[in-house]
């Protein structure tokens, strides 16, 4: 069974089991298979650049390579951000408990691109965390399963009908334009030729 993940408020541990919420188990899924005229399923093979060798399913990999082109192994890499200082990796989140602090608003949780939803599951239906997620409190705190790099914002709220989700998202980056100011129109002077010019000429019809 997987390791639940803990939450930790006002002193109080509780435990949850994550059960993935995706469009699979909502509306059902479907397969598309293609088969040859012997009624053999076919594989995707990819041609590589000589035009004639084809490379079937597991004979490409990946590999790293230093601005000199030389071989790197993967143990000798060290993430860093734009400006060169050394990236500190993130635990797993369910190394330890998670510590929540004060609730969030609906407008914080709305400014963030949800792309994971996760049902909660727990025995302990009387803690105080369960209290106050079905009177409307949302939590927010940083979710990373692995670990690595850097972790995602995670929300944990409730439903209408008391059961608990997990939000798994990052933010929005929204960009608010206002309305341009609209440039002065000038009319522009028209001499007494060039009107006589722009008249329609009725007996030319």
């Amino acid at each position: 069974m997987a390791k639940p993940l803990v939450f930790k408020l006002d002193g109080s541990d509780i435990a949850f089991d994550l059960n993935k919420v995706d469009r699979a188990k909502l509306y059902g899924y479907k397969d598309i298979e293609v088969l040859d005229e012997h009624g053999m399923k076919c594989e995707m093979a990819t041609l590589a650049d000589d035009g004639h060798t084809i490379i079937g399913r597991g004979g490409t990999g990946i590999g790293y390579l230093s601005a000199d082109g030389l071989w790197c192994e993967k143990s000798q890499l060290r993430p860093v951000d734009l400006s060169g200082q050394a990236l500190e990796p993130v635990p797993s989140s369910f190394t330890a408990p998670i510590e929540l602090g004060e609730p969030v608003s609906a407008d914080e949780y709305l400014e963030h691109s949800i792309r994971g939803i996760y049902a909660m599951e727990t025995e302990t239906v009387d803690h105080a965390l369960i209290a106050k997620l079905r009177d409307g409190a949302i939590y927010k705190f940083a979710y990373s399963y692995r670990g690595g790099l850097e972790a995602d914002v995670a929300f944990l709220l409730c439903n209408d009908a008391g059961d608990v989700f997990m939000a798994v998202g990052s933010s929005t980056a929204i960009e608010y334009i206002g309305l341009q100011q609209v440039a002065a129109t000038v009319e522009e002077e028209v001499s007494d030729d060039e009107s006589e010019s722009d008249d329609m000429d009725f007996s030319m019809i």
